[in-house]
């Protein structure tokens, strides 16, 4: 600043002095002030996951992450990322329906169907006979899909879909990760069932909300799946019903086999990018005729 002043003061050695002086007095007259500590910002963990997974995700944008009015959960990653979630609540609705996408990381188009669906269910758009409560949960596992590269598993090295509290889970999940998948460490189920944050942020929700369904959203074998005990939808959009198995520890076994709740998987033909705008949007119509046909007269819980 003083170089500045010097160069550009008309009035030669006189004015060049006053200059100087002028300088001098301005920053010990700043140095004496008082000064205030400024507060520093709040943190905004939906700001920054937004903008992690603006970066991260295929079809999604600012736009669509800030309308999403995500909220953090009450609960944390293993990171400390906070489990965002949207709840979009109905008057007199006795239907409620919980969508989870991102429960392995590296799934990211999961993530982003969820956000697109958010979206499509906060609009309208298709009438329904009975009101719906909506509670959404676009990315389970942050840390893993925050990662670069993605990973399925969270933070701890656990996979989320094999670490919920089926029956004889201590004897059947080892072995099946030990004998069907060679230790496959993208598929290993956690020392214990409910051992990560984030499945027991899961679990939780499923007792405080009482879901009359899930829907958890995967990819990337182009298919449909269903857990419960009621008729399974046929078709979503272009994935037909193929009823893969049930795993110990997996969230369609636990949800569907052991607590009756019935689980549509969605698995998504790709992992690294989301159908075409119209196939989500006929993927959620299917979805909400299904509903209409075989979910709109339950009793209240």
């Amino acid at each position: 600043m003083s170089s500045h002043v010097l160069q550009r003061h008309p009035g030669g050695r006189i004015g060049r002095v006053v200059a100087i002086f002028f300088v001098a007095t301005t920053h010990l007259f700043a140095l004496g002030m008082p000064q205030k500590d400024p507060k520093p910002a709040l943190p905004d963990p939906v700001a920054a996951q937004c903008h992690d997974l603006v970066r991260r995700l295929p079809n999604v944008n600012a736009a669509l992450c800030r309308d999403a009015a995500l909220t953090p959960g009450p609960a944390r990653s293993v990171q400390g990322r906070a489990l965002l979630v949207r709840d979009l609540p109905t008057p007199d609705a006795r239907l409620r329906v919980l969508v989870v996408g991102g429960i392995h990381g590296d799934e990211l188009s999961s993530s982003s169907v969820a956000l697109h669906w958010l979206r499509l269910a906060e609009s309208g758009g298709f009438a329904l006979p009975q009101a719906v409560h909506w509670r959404f949960i676009p990315a389970l596992n942050p840390d893993g899909l925050i990662r670069q590269p993605p990973r399925r598993v969270n933070a701890n090295g656990v996979d989320l879909n094999r670490n919920f509290p089926t029956p004889r889970w201590e004897r059947e999940a080892p072995q099946y990760w030990e004998r069907r998948t060679g230790k496959d460490p993208r598929r290993w189920p956690g020392p214990k069932p409910l051992s990560e944050p984030e499945s027991r942020y899961l679990h939780e929700e499923m007792t405080r909300f009482a879901p009359h369904l899930i829907v958890s959203i995967h990819a990337p074998f182009g298919v449909l799946d269903f857990d419960g005990p009621m008729a399974p939808p046929q078709r979503l959009g272009r994935l037909y019903l193929d009823q893969v198995g049930i795993y110990p520890g997996s969230l369609g076994n636990f949800g569907g086999v052991h607590k009756g709740i019935p689980v549509v998987t969605v698995e998504l033909p790709h992992a690294q990018r989301t159908p075409l705008d119209a196939e989500m949007r006929q993927m959620w119509v299917d979805l909400l005729r299904w509903m209409s046909e075989r979910l709109m007269t339950p009793s209240a819980r």
